[in-house]
């Protein structure tokens, strides 16, 4: 009998390993997935034991880096990394930028708690270990495995707060599935990623700080000029109206803003793309990245340039 892949699971906590009494290390979820020990070996390692809430950037880094060093080893199959809910799909977007291997990497979370009624975290954990541990999953980039369902790291999000169907990604759909044991696909993620991106973080010790505001009917420019003043934001991102457009009092603002600093234009409904900026607007065009998404592709692109023109052709190709 051939011998089993060996997925490496790459801990930080969440929910998936959460008890009333306090967070479990990731090898006592995998004890009790009977199913586990015929579908791969696997190898633990906790890099923190935190919530979501507590994923920071400087934690992007460490987990990005941890898998690239980890990513040589020719044993390795794929990885799957255990992750609080909330913040999932940031997480899973960064590494998708910067995770350097054609190995799959599967996040994985849970909405209910280790010990509870219905549990999904047995199942996601071991869904992802399938995912990590599959020939066909190779290439397709950094992905979440929650609920049944495989979708791609740049579009996924969260959009219910207990639910186990809380993950989809709006206008694209999910790469596929996992159903019965089976992992299966239907389409590959084409915007650049993993080996094909140019982002590399192996030098980067802190990531440029980006900003988020928010537009609203009377907004004014008063959060955009402390952002730039005192905030000492490095760019900023929008969520302006579905159309494109911000509230009219922040205009001038936002003019003065891009003066100094990148700013990029992203759809505060969270679906469909916006368009190119018309000619002569200083605003970068977020495409079809939600506010958090956005931010984090500005971060990553503001470690390469400053220039407008650069960070909307990074948008255009990520």
């Amino acid at each position: 009998m051939a011998q089993l892949p060996l997925v490496k699971i790459v801990a930080t906590g969440g929910t998936i390993a959460n008890t009333p009494s306090g967070r479990l290390h990731a090898g006592e979820v995998a004890e009790v997935i009977p199913d586990l020990k015929i579908t791969a070996r696997i190898d633990i390692e906790e890099v923190c034991r935190v919530g979501s809430s507590d994923i920071t950037p400087d934690r992007w880094l460490l987990i990005a880096r941890r898998i690239n060093e980890l990513a040589n080893d020719p044993e390795i199959a794929g990885f799957v990394v255990t992750h609080g809910s909330n913040t999932l799909e940031e997480t899973a977007y960064f590494l998708h930028l910067t995770v350097k291997t054609e190995k799959p990497v599967a996040l994985t979370a849970a909405q209910r708690q280790f010990t509870t009624i219905s549990s999904d975290s047995p199942k996601n954990f071991l869904d992802a270990v399938r995912v990590a541990a599959s020939p066909a999953a190779r290439g397709m980039g950094v992905m979440t495995v929650v609920n049944d369902e495989i979708n791609c790291g740049r579009d996924v999000t969260k959009r219910m707060s207990y639910r186990v169907q809380t993950y989809t990604s709006p206008d694209i759909g999910a790469l596929g599935f996992v159903d019965l044991g089976r992992v299966t696909f239907y389409r590959r993620p084409l915007r650049r990623h993993t080996t094909g991106s140019e982002f590399d973080v192996g030098g980067v010790a802190q990531l440029p700080r980006v900003d988020i505001l928010y537009t609203a009917a009377g907004n004014d420019g008063i959060l955009i000029d402390a952002a730039v003043e005192h905030a000492r934001s490095e760019g900023l991102v929008i969520a302006v109206s579905p159309t494109g457009a911000p509230a009219p009092g922040m205009k001038e603002a936002l003019h003065r803003a891009a003066a100094r600093i990148p700013v990029v234009y992203a759809n505060r409904g969270g679906h469909d793309r916006l368009r190119r900026m018309r000619p002569g607007e200083p605003f970068i065009a977020g495409d079809n990245l939600n506010a958090q998404k956005a931010r984090i592709l500005l971060m990553l692109a503001l470690t390469k340039t400053r220039d407008a023109d650069d960070i909307q052709r990074i948008f255009d190709e990520y």
